[in-house]
């Protein structure tokens, strides 16, 4: 009986050994994941070449060129071109992560699915491109505003008057004689 209760310890410490030795091997690669996934970064660029972004794995913006013909866009469409360029930057991490996961951890691994559903979560597929309206062109001019701006005249208060504009009705001498 004592045999068989020494076999069991010498069984159960295996065990834990094992299931140590797992954790541990799990720890690694999740740990080769985390520094591959810091790693991830995507760059778009514009058509035209005019507009580059580059976000990193967590979909901030690291990065934001605008070429000199950038400034041939309307405000507002640069900056929708902006944000077009930035989402769909940001929709290409979720694959980049996959990867990732797959070089490491597994896909089958639960923890690693929840992350890559998070991150489609995060950064969807963007809208689909909108198309310019007819007559315009990316490289469209657009004509110098000349600056017809004035500045509003210096009025004076109706409540102040000039020393000039004092009545005299005492002449030189004070008042208060």
């Amino acid at each position: 009986m004592a045999e068989d209760f020494g076999r069991d310890i010498g069984a159960a410490e295996r065990m834990v050994r094992e299931w140590q030795d797992r954790a541990a091997e799990k720890a690694e690669k999740f740990n080769r994941l985390q520094q591959q996934v810091e790693q991830i970064s995507v760059t778009e660029t514009s058509r035209d070449g005019a507009i580059r972004v580059t976000v990193a794995s967590t979909g901030m913006l690291q990065d934001l060129q605008l070429a000199d013909n950038a400034n041939n866009r309307p405000m507002p469409r640069l900056g929708a071109e902006i944000m077009r360029l930035v989402q769909q930057a940001q929709a290409k991490i979720p694959g980049q992560m996959q990867e990732a996961v797959e070089g490491t951890v597994g896909l089958a691994d639960s923890a690693a699915q929840h992350v890559l559903d998070q991150a489609r979560k995060h950064f969807p597929e963007p809208p689909p491109e909108e198309e310019p309206p007819r007559g315009t062109r990316s490289n469209e001019i657009r004509p110098a505003v000349e600056d017809d701006y004035q500045p509003p005249q210096r009025r004076q208060s109706p409540g102040r008057r000039r020393p000039d504009d004092f009545d005299d009705d005492f002449g030189n001498g004070s008042f208060l004689r």
